[in-house]
Formats: structure tokens, C-alpha cells, sequence
């Protein structure tokens, strides 16, 4: 029997799906630990006009989303509605990429047109690549088990690209750049531009799609909006998404400013390393190559774990041992950094795989809709789901940097105590609420894996009466 009809593939395609994240989180990673601190501290934006411009373009941003769902989801090639995108886009996503990470010698109004058009530029790019690698996991079997499997090792591959930002990028920009901290972040995007090219084609040539909507289906933008909206267990995993990105992307905008003014430089004794002063950049880099290290762990387990117990437990168990490791940060000082990267291995350990589980709910929630409607809009199911997430980086960043910006923030100097306190609450509290809001929405999905399993069977019978018809 074939993949289309068992739902079972091969590892060399799920490890060649596992590339395009290895390629977008390159970015995406820089995106949520970066690139507050790249616009505040390199390419010297103040906070408060740095928290505009992030909300308005990725608002923009989040917009397109569900437009360029739509596009892939009436897309007809050879290829498929979703891979052309993958072979099409990637070198101009990596070389806008460089021109984002370039700070021209500009005046400040100009320097400001600069951020804003190849924000929204990288942006845009990332969103004509990424919807369509995303929403591929929804067609690449009709095996609900194995998308899980498949979007298992999707995130193996986006942790591994999260260690190599986490442990390279800092480092990189210091080596490139020299003195140059501006001349280091350019060159640093030549390099992973070249690597994300390679990685979107070894992502494209490896992988096929198999699920396809009704032959009946109309095209139809307005009843596939309908639908959307009315698709109840995709609109409870959006809200539980929103305040999940949220809940990391409040404290990810902040990551590198806390380590700088918060922690700073320190003496400590290592083991086989003796005792030497660390700076931030080393502390920070160690810390979230410790968190992705953590969050790749976490991701080889949880496959095992939601089948024991199911999707929907497992996300609930591991989100609070997260929130409960993200809270914990408020009550350590600086000099307990042996705690602080503790509570940063089991707040990643649990809070990493949350991720996997809620790209897999997506799939299903898709499979829900063609179960109970007739219709399948997968790409317009992922893209309006990632819109969620760009929203939640959007007031995220926002919130982050106008409460840096309201407490006395300047950049490259010593804060005051109600700055360091903004930092401390963004870093702990504040982002742990986001959690709690998100688990207790997340108590209303219905989609359950027994009804799952009910939905699998009755759609891959229907499917298998249409070919034989």
C-alpha cells in the first residue's frame, strides 16, 4: 500500500521536512531574541519608536497571513499548492535578510524609512515562505499520528536552528565585525542567508503532498472564511496560541536587555575553566543555547508522552511546569545564576514541546472542518494560526518595549531601579499571566484523541469511496 493510503512515511521525508525550519528559525529565532536589542542597542532606535514600528508591521504582517493562505491554497503546479513556494522565495528572503540586518548611514528619518521598509519586507518574505512550508504539514499524510511525527521532528530541526542562533550569532557578529558590532550583524546574515537556501531546497526536493481537497470543492474566498470562523476548535487553539506566543514572546523580547543590565558581568568558577569574568553576550548566549538544548529534549520526549496520555493533557501538565519556571525568575537575583539557568532547563524542557503539540492540533482542527463541512482549506487554516502567532510577537515586543520605554530605559548605560524592575517583571511575571490566560482557554478544545481518531476514519473512508468512484 502507498503513503497515500497508509498515511506512512519514510524518515528521509520527515527529515526533509525538518529542514525548512531548520532554515526559517534561523530567523525566526533572531526575531524573538534579537531583535529588540539589534534595534535598540545597534541600530540605535529609541524604545518607544522601535515598540511603534513592531506593532504597526507586524500587524501589517499578521494581515497578510490568511491572504497568502488563500494564494497557496488555489496555487496549481506540478509541484503541488504549497512546495513551489519554498524553491520560489528563498533567495529573495535571504537577501533581504542581510539588508535588514544593515544600518545605513543615515540621518534618523532615514534610518527610520530604512527599519520600516525591510522590516516589512523580511517580514512579508518570511510569511510567502512560511505559510506554505507550514500548512504543507497538513498534506503531507492523512495520518494524524504521524503529523505528530512529522511535526516532532519539524521542531527538533527548529531547537537545533535555535542553538545555532543562540550559541553563533553574538559570537559571529563579535568575530565578522570586529570593532564593527554594525558591520558584524551584516555580514552574520550573509552567512546564515547561504545555509537558509540550501535548507528550503533540501525541504522542497524532499518532500511530496498527498492530502487534497474534495474533488466538489468550489473556490470560494468568502465561504472559506465562513467556515473559518465558525470552525470552533480552531478558534479555541487561536486564542490559546495568541496568549501563548505571548506568554514567550514578552520575555523573549527582553532576553538579551536582562542579561545586559539585569545579571551583567561575572566572576565565576567553573569547573576545568578556572575562575574568569564572563560577559553578557556569553551569558546570554549560554543561557538560550541551554533553553534550546532543553526545548530539542523536550521535543524527542513529547511525541512518547502525548500518546500515553493524549495531545491535549500532555500540552496542559507541561504548560504548567513552564509557567511556574517562568514566574520563578522574579524572586532570584542576579547572583544566583546557577538557579536562574536551572528554572531556564525546565521552563524549555516543558515549555519547547507546547509548540509541536499545537501545530498538530491545527492539522487535526483542519481535518475537523473537511469532516464536518465537506471543504478543506488548509493553507488559510495554518496562515490564519500564524497570524495569531505574529500578533502575539507583535503586543508582545510592544508591550515589552513601551514599559521599558515608560520606566526610564536608555540604551548602553547604567538603568535606574525602575527600569531594572521592568526588566525583572518582563522577564518573569508578567509573561507567566499571558500562560495562565492560555492554558485555562486551552480547557475548551473538543478535539480529543479518541474524536480524532473517529474523524481520521470516517474522512479516509470517504476518500477512499471518491477514488473509487
Amino acid at each position: 500500500m502507498d503513503v497515500a493510503t497508509t498515511g506512512k512515511l519514510r524518515m528521509t521525508e520527515k527529515i526533509s521536512y525538518g529542514f525548512g525550519d531548520l532554515a526559517s528559525v534561523l530567523y525566526w529565532q533572531t526575531f524573538m531574541l534579537y531583535f529588540t536589542y539589534f534595534y535598540t542597542d545597534v541600530f540605535l532606535i529609541p524604545a518607544s519608536a522601535a515598540a511603534t514600528m513592531f506593532l504597526v508591521s507586524r500587524l501589517w504582517d499578521g494581515l497578510n497571513d490568511p491572504i497568502m493562505g488563500m494564494i497557496a491554497d488555489r496555487t496549481k503546479t506540478r509541484w503541488g499548492k504549497f512546495r513551489p513556494y519554498l524553491l520560489w522565495l528563498c533567495v529573495p528572503f535571504a537577501a533581504i535578510g542581510v539588508l535588514t540586518f544593515t544600518v545605513p548611514n543615515f540621518g534618523t528619518a532615514g534610518k527610520m524609512i530604512w527599519a520600516y521598509a525591510t522590516f516589512i519586507l523580511i517580514m512579508m518574505l518570511y510569511t510567502g515562505i512560511n505559510i506554505p512550508y507550514t500548512a504543507l504539514l497538513g498534506v503531507i499524510s492523512p495520518d494524524s499520528n504521524e503529523r505528530t511525527s512529522v511535526s516532532s521532528i519539524k521542531f527538533i530541526f527548529a531547537y537545533a536552528a535555535g542553538i545555532i542562533v543562540s550559541a553563533t550569532l553574538l559570537p559571529m557578529v563579535k568575530a565578522l565585525g570586529g570593532s564593527s558590532e554594525v558591520r558584524g550583524w551584516q555580514l552574520s546574515f550573509v552567512v546564515y542567508g547561504v545555509a537558509a537556501i540550501l535548507f528550503f531546497l533540501v525541504a522542497f526536493k524532499g518532500t511530496r503532498e498527498r492530502v487534497k481537497p474534495p474533488e466538489t470543492q468550489k473556490s470560494s474566498i468568502k465561504q472559506d472564511l465562513y467556515e473559518l470562523v465558525t470552525n470552533g476548535p480552531w478558534l479555541i487553539l487561536l486564542g490559546a496560541t495568541l496568549t501563548f506566543i505571548l506568554f514567550v514572546a514578552v520575555r523573549g523580547s527582553v532576553t538579551a536587555h536582562y542579561f545586559k543590565y539585569v545579571i551583567g558581568e561575572q566572576q565565576l568558577s567553573l569547573p576545568l575553566l578556572g575562575t574568569k569574568a564572563y560577559n553578557f553576550e556569553t551569558l546570554v548566549s549560554a543561557f538560550n543555547t541551554v533553553g534550546q538544548i532543553s526545548s530539542l529534549i523536550g521535543v524527542l520526549i513529547v511525541n512518547w508522552f502525548a500518546r500515553i496520555v493524549g495531545k491535549k493533557k500532555t500540552f496542559l501538565i507541561f504548560f504548567v511546569v513552564a509557567i511556574l519556571s517562568t514566574a520563578g525568575f522574579y524572586v532570584l537575583s542576579a547572583k544566583q545564576l546557577p538557579l536562574i539557568y536551572l528554572l531556564q532547563i525546565t521552563g524549555s524542557l516543558t515549555g519547547g514541546p507546547l509548540s509541536v503539540l499545537l501545530w498538530a492540533m491545527y492539522a487535526d482542527t483542519a481535518d475537523y472542518a473537511e469532516w464536518k463541512r465537506g471543504r478543506r482549506t488548509t493553507g488559510l487554516v495554518f496562515s490564519a494560526s500564524t497570524m495569531s502567532q505574529k500578533f502575539g510577537w507583535a503586543l508582545g515586543a510592544y508591550v515589552a518595549l513601551t514599559l521599558m520605554s515608560q520606566v526610564g530605559f536608555s540604551p548602553n548605560q547604567d538603568q535606574t531601579s525602575d527600569s531594572l524592575n521592568g526588566l525583572i517583571l518582563l522577564f518573569s511575571l508578567i509573561p507567566a499571566a499571558f500562560g495562565v490566560i492560555s492554558m485555562i482557554i486551552l480547557f475548551f478544545y473538543p478535539l480529543h484523541d479518541k474524536r480524532v481518531a473517529t474523524i481520521t476514519a470516517e474522512l479516509n473512508e470517504r476518500r477512499g469511496r471518491s477514488e473509487n468512484e
